[in-house]
């Protein structure tokens, strides 16, 4: 804290928190982590630490150790009923996931209101993108795998890991637009929801259409909750346990339910700023009549009391729930999630001669051009040919080399990826070669991303006092 907040302190009644004051632990320990959680490219930073943390343990520690961690059970049951059981990297990837795909999900509905996808041209390019960013990887991949033992696996290039590949565009820091980053966020999600979409229908073969109504059943009643203003979160919260847990009954991918309810939740507040500077003015003038000296009578401190009940009220009816939501979860997401989900699932043994064996393996070959190649000329093309047809925009501020670069990042498949190779292969040969094409794949289009953001020359920055914010839809 700077001697002039120090000195605005003494001025006023307002006391700060213990971890903003000037004594000795805030300001050594406490302010300098808050510093570098503030910074935009501190969560890139700690993923990808936990992730080469898993790496090193695997390959310099005890592989075996790493896979009884993670593969150990845990299980949910009441007396007799087991509605859930689970092993640890599942609780992660299938449960603690659901609330990273929520938050981007409300990322994603804040720019549909009042952002960069309102406009829909804006919000046709990352569909777009996506769609040809998985049919060029699985062809790349069928082009030299095509009729052979490991033909099975062309849907194993197609998904992005939007996880890593938002912590590598993170890393990249400001020079990155706003625009392009939500345009990755989008284009990943529908990525991962047509992969989804390809694991159900050709690698999935007990899908329970009940379990799967059921799901649709309690967002259909969180719309109709959404639409009569029921306020509450608790009904929210039930029905989206319930569709998780659904969803993992029927066999789909159970973080879709984070998707679907982070799309539900209102961008917009229930008292609007004219509303609640009315009513906020009313209370402070109602204790202003009653307040007189330090030494509050009974009725005076009964009527602030209830000023300030009311007022903290107003504060939560006056900001967004998307806004209070993705405030409260954030950092629990991005420091505490998704660094755990790195630990879990980047674990791969490498081979000796990691980087040499994948040219010889008709799979590992696929799979690495399939990411590196397929999925950047896939986004890239699709995104350029939509732009130059008129039925689709750039990203305000944005240009042709960040695109590619994003385009690039794109290929960072990997948990998805695993699972469709899981799914693909009997054969244990074809899946670790899989395997290893996924990570090293990844790997190239992480760094090739990264370095194209980095060496990209900006765009001009969008003026906001030309930015019509539009009418906020629910």
């Amino acid at each position: 804290m700077s001697s002039v907040d120090e000195d605005h302190a003494q001025d006023t009644p307002v006391r700060h928190r213990w971890s903003e004051s000037a004594r000795f632990v805030p300001r050594v320990v406490v302010q300098p982590v808050q510093r570098f959680m503030d910074t935009s490219a501190s969560g890139a930073l700690v993923m990808l630490a936990a992730a080469l943390a898993a790496l090193l343990w695997v390959n310099l520690g005890s592989a075996q150790a790493y896979e009884s961690f993670w593969g150990s059970e845990v299980r949910l049951a009441v007396g007799s009923f087991e509605p859930l059981h689970l092993n640890l990297r599942e609780w992660v990837n299938d449960g603690a996931m659901a609330f990273f795909f929520f938050l981007v999900a409300m990322e994603i509905k804040r720019e549909m209101v009042s952002g960069e996808l309102r406009d829909p041209k804006a919000a046709a390019l990352p569909v777009i993108a996506a769609v040809c960013g998985m049919v060029v990887p699985a062809l790349i991949y069928l082009g030299f795998n095509a009729g052979g033992p490991g033909g099975s696996g062309w849907g194993i290039p197609m998904a992005t890991d939007i996880a890593f590949a938002v912590a590598v565009v993170t890393a990249a820091g400001d020079r990155v637009p706003a625009g392009l980053r939500v345009f990755l966020l989008s284009l990943a999600v529908v990525d991962d929801l047509g992969a989804i979409i390809v694991i159900a229908v050709f690698y999935t073969a007990g899908l329970s259409l009940t379990w799967l109504l059921l799901a649709l059943a309690t967002i259909g009643f969180g719309y109709a909750l959404q639409r009569i203003h029921v306020r509450a979160l608790p009904p929210y919260f039930a029905l989206a346990a319930l569709c998780w847990y659904a969803l993992h009954a029927s066999g789909v991918h159970p973080t879709l339910a984070g998707v679907a309810f982070g799309l539900l939740t209102p961008a917009w507040s229930f008292l609007g700023p004219s509303a609640f500077r009315t009513y906020a003015g009313g209370l402070v003038r109602e204790v202003d009549e009653v307040y007189r000296d330090e030494v509050l009578s009974h009725r005076e401190y009964d009527v602030t009391r209830g000023a300030v009940r009311d007022m903290r009220r107003l504060t939560v009816d006056a900001e967004a729930p998307l806004d209070r939501l993705e405030q409260g979860i954030s950092a629990w997401v991005t420091f505490l999630v998704v660094p755990v989900f790195a630990l879990a699932n980047a674990g791969l043994v490498l081979p000796d001669h990691a980087l040499t064996a994948w040219v010889d393996s008709p799979v590992a070959l696929g799979v690495v051009l399939g990411l590196v190649v397929g999925k950047t000329v896939g986004v890239f093309g699709a995104t350029w040919v939509a732009t130059r047809l008129g039925i689709a925009t750039l990203p305000r501020g944005t240009t042709w080399p960040q695109v590619l670069g994003v385009a690039a990042c794109a290929g960072v498949g990997f948990t998805v990826a695993l699972f469709v190779s899981d799914l693909s292969f009997d054969s244990p040969a074809l899946d670790e070669a899989a395997k290893l094409g996924i990570f090293l794949g990844s790997a190239i289009a992480g760094v090739l991303g990264f370095l194209l953001l980095r060496l990209a020359p900006r765009g001009a920055r969008p003026d906001p006092a030309a930015e019509d914010p539009g009418t906020p839809a629910p």
